[in-house]
């Protein structure tokens, strides 16, 4: 099963937001932002601080796909 944060950046893009706002806001390293971008686990704990950062749930931000 693969993952796809596409609902992420839609949601920065609509806030006139970059990854590097995100980062700082969240409290993200760029290794994770790197991560995010190539459609890479994370942890949960990097889920729930962007969810508390843009104040979503994790389903706003990401959603599963069959291999």
């Amino acid at each position: 099963m693969a993952v796809s944060y596409k609902k992420l950046w839609h949601i920065l893009l609509d806030r006139d937001m970059k990854k590097k706002d995100l980062a700082e806001l969240a409290g993200l390293t760029s290794y994770t932002i790197k991560k995010l971008s190539r459609d890479e686990a994370v942890s949960t704990e990097v889920v729930g601080k962007i969810c508390t950062a843009l104040d979503c749930r994790a389903d706003d931000i990401m959603e599963f796909h069959q291999d």
